[in-house]
């Protein structure tokens, strides 16, 4: 807040010859807000790659870019020939060992009975109990190939693990995909993010629990809240902005996916001093003021520190107080110690 002065019951007559008019103002702390905008998009708040586990030849494709899928909905195959192979070999190998077992377990029942009876050797006992130890780790062996051959062929198709919506499809019907290649991303459901890249300067002057109001870029009737979520520790190398990423809260229909937004937030008012921009002086590359001792008329420079600038006004971080008197018009005309008057001064 800027207070006009002027001189008060003095005449121009009294003012000393050598006495430069100037315009003034009081200073005094003033509650100051801000509302800033940013420009960003919407993007969805969790994103996920779709992949096969293993690899192979793409048959089907039954999804597309924009669809809405369901947990366990089917979404592509792959050819499945060489894998129900494997799976029918590994059943094969698992009745095989089987057969083995029985047959061991026949012989060394009969070789437990010989011995007890003295019909014959203990080596020839302690090979038949050995076959069965084996057979039974063949049954083990097989049954985990067979565990993986289906798992294999349950791998030929690829399924949602979560609702959401398709939002690109990477991969055709016939070409031949590597295990991990992503056939789909796919955003997840549960929200849409507003996506902003934010000077460090409002990080540091924003409120802690910050709230925007977001709007479409291209219809700003669709307006939604949204709360801050997360930022990006780490500045982009390339703009030296942080990424910002805000929830929005019950998001319209007209809002969807990869849309142009603008967000507003409004900065708590704090009590801070400012002052006219055509006070501002540079002094040794430092901006400084002229002050104006009332007792004298007599300005001098003082060099302050800068927080940052508004339209048409300078926020004072240091170098000023309440009731500090400074030149706004007239500065470059001015030396140290020069006399001033102040026309049509009130205070």
């Amino acid at each position: 807040m800027f207070l006009t002065l002027a001189a008060c019951g003095r005449d121009a007559d009294d003012a000393a010859p050598d006495a430069r008019p100037v315009r003034a103002v009081v200073i005094e702390k003033s509650k100051l807000g801000e509302v800033v905008e940013l420009t960003g998009s919407i993007q969805p708040e969790r994103e996920q790659a779709l992949a096969f586990r293993i690899g192979g030849r793409m048959i089907e494709r039954f999804v597309g870019s924009g669809d809405v899928v369901k947990p366990g909905q089917l979404l592509a195959r792959l050819d499945s020939q060489n894998e129900m192979n494997e799976l029918r070999s590994a059943q094969a190998r698992l009745t095989a060992a089987r057969g083995r077992l029985r047959e061991a377990q026949n012989i060394f029942a009969r070789e437990q009975a010989l011995l007890a009876r003295r019909y014959t050797t203990k080596n020839q006992f302690d090979q038949a109990q050995t076959a069965v130890e084996t057979a039974k780790s063949d049954i083990e062996d097989a049954t985990a190939r067979l565990k993986i051959a289906q798992d294999n062929v349950s791998y030929t198709e690829l399924k949602a693990d979560a609702a959401g919506t398709i939002v690109a499809r990477q991969a055709e019907a016939g070409e031949v995909v590597q295990p991990g290649q992503a056939i789909y991303r796919m955003a997840r459901a549960g929200g849409w993010d507003a996506v902003f890249d934010v000077p460090a300067r409002l990080l540091r002057e924003a409120p802690t629990d910050a709230r925007l109001d977001v709007a479409l870029s291209d219809d700003p009737a669709v307006v939604a809240p949204a709360r801050v979520r997360q930022v990006d520790p780490q500045a982009d190398p390339n703009t030296r902005t942080f990424r910002l990423r805000a929830t929005i809260q019950s998001p319209p229909p007209a809002m969807r996916l990869g849309a142009s937004v603008t967000g507003r937030v409004r900065f708590d008012p704090t009590r801070a001093i400012s002052i006219p921009a055509s006070a501002l002086m540079e002094t040794d590359h430092k901006p400084s003021v002229w002050i104006v001792d009332p007792a004298t008329m007599t300005v001098s420079l003082r060099p302050i520190r800068v927080e940052r600038f508004t339209s048409g006004a300078v926020v004072v971080a240091e170098g000023l107080k309440p009731e500090d008197m400074i030149v706004t018009a007239g500065v470059q005309a001015l030396h140290p110690g020069q006399k001033v008057r102040l026309p049509d001064a009130r205070r």
